[in-house]
């Protein structure tokens, strides 16, 4: 090899060596919550200014899932921010696995403030455009994703949402969000089924012309896609290059054809007022022809009841739980989620009545798994005591 050979060779690694050690390192932060919870995230920044994403993991996993889609994004001139929720990964709080659903559920209250805190961090980094923001999560980050877009709507510019599901309150955002460039994905083998059906209607909710949709065959639920499909690590970073860098907070129109499947076509009726009445005419006029028709999730609906009595809606969840009653009348779960919405209303008579016929379907149950069975009975029964039953 030639001696001006042997100098380009020279020249160009001690070229590439300087610009791997120009790039900035990954570094773990400490923050601490509101409470006093000290919470674990890591920054991947970028070597220049620009937007900041903040990405939340699923309640399966931890934030470590997203380190190889953060380096790449770092990379491309964003900055990151992973954050482990309390009692996930190596943050403080009692482990998510050892919680009851009660406890779970007063933890997940907590969790707005906690990625507020890690969401004001990462806007208040050196180079960080602040007013220039995305957020990405993966199955209940999906839901936490929307609500700080919700609470942070003039700094989110994009959002990427895995294989999850939101709240009434999230819904009703996606559908006045107008242009909110939003990129979904999810795969059809997901263990999780109800989240195929679930982000398929948070797709369809946007109006946002540049939405698109990333649809797998295989590939599992959430971050898990990525070891099936590394490459959609590169669809992310090039839609938040897209709708972060080049065009902030705004997407090409998107050249996918998609149809908005039926399952999800009637979920958005029955979220309506007065859709839960016109979902059980469909219903009733499907098992005309198949006896064993089922046009939604039992899941799902059951959540929508609970999420429209929530919300102040008691009797519009009241008739959500009826057409699930309707869809699924062998499951003691509808009657005693029916039974707890009657008591809610003050309907003491329906109330009894249901949580009675809870507890006779479940004494013939065998599909429930012993832990949600001892759940259903111990609710149904504590609403019997309640009433003046036992």
């Amino acid at each position: 090899m030639g001696r001006r050979a042997v100098s380009f060779l020279l020249v160009s690694s001690l070229l590439a060596l300087a610009s791997f050690a120009q790039s900035p390192a990954s570094r773990v932060v400490d923050l601490t919550a509101s409470d006093g919870i000290h919470l674990k995230a890591t920054y991947f920044p970028a070597a220049k200014s620009g937007p900041g994403v903040l990405l939340l993991h699923q309640c399966n996993r931890q934030r470590k899932v997203w380190d190889d889609l953060a380096t790449r994004m770092a990379a491309a001139g964003i900055h990151v921010l992973t954050l482990d929720l309390r009692g996930f990964g190596e943050s403080g709080g009692t482990p998510n696995d050892k919680l009851t659903p009660q406890e779970a559920q007063t933890e997940g209250q907590k969790w707005p403030s906690d990625i507020d805190i890690a969401f004001h961090y990462l806007q208040s980094q050196p180079g960080v455009k602040r007013d220039v923001m995305g957020v990405g999560g993966a199955s209940c980050g999906v839901n936490n994703a929307i609500q700080t877009a919700r609470r942070h709507p003039k700094e989110i510019k994009s959002m990427v949402l895995l294989s999850g599901t939101t709240n009434l309150a999230g819904r009703q955002f996606i559908r006045k969000a107008g242009k909110l460039p939003l990129l979904v994905g999810f795969a059809d083998d997901d263990e999780f089924k109800p989240t195929i059906d679930a982000i398929q209607w948070i797709f369809s909710l946007s109006s946002d012309p540049g939405k698109q949709i990333v649809h797998y065959a295989t590939g599992g639920h959430g971050a898990d896609m990525f070891r099936v499909h590394p490459e959609l690590r590169s669809k992310i970073t090039d839609w938040y290059v897209t709708t972060l860098i080049k065009t902030p907070g705004s997407a090409p129109p998107s050249k996918t054809a998609w149809s908005v499947p039926p399952t999800v076509q009637i979920l958005n009726l029955i979220d309506e007022p007065g859709g839960a009445a016109q979902a059980g005419q469909k219903l009733a006029e499907a098992r005309k022809h198949d006896p064993k028709a089922a046009l939604f999730s039992e899941d799902i609906v059951n959540l929508l009841g609970y999420e429209h009595m929530q919300a102040g809606d008691i009797k519009g969840g009241i008739e959500i739980l009826k057409l699930n009653a309707q869809a699924f009348p062998n499951s003691p779960n509808v009657y005693d989620s029916l039974s707890d919405a009657y008591l809610a209303d003050g309907q003491k008579d329906l109330a009894r009545q249901n949580a009675k016929k809870t507890l006779e379907l479940l004494a013939a149950d065998t599909t429930y798994p012993e832990d949600q069975r001892k759940a259903i009975r111990d609710n149904a029964q504590q609403k019997l005591k309640q009433l003046g039953d036992q």
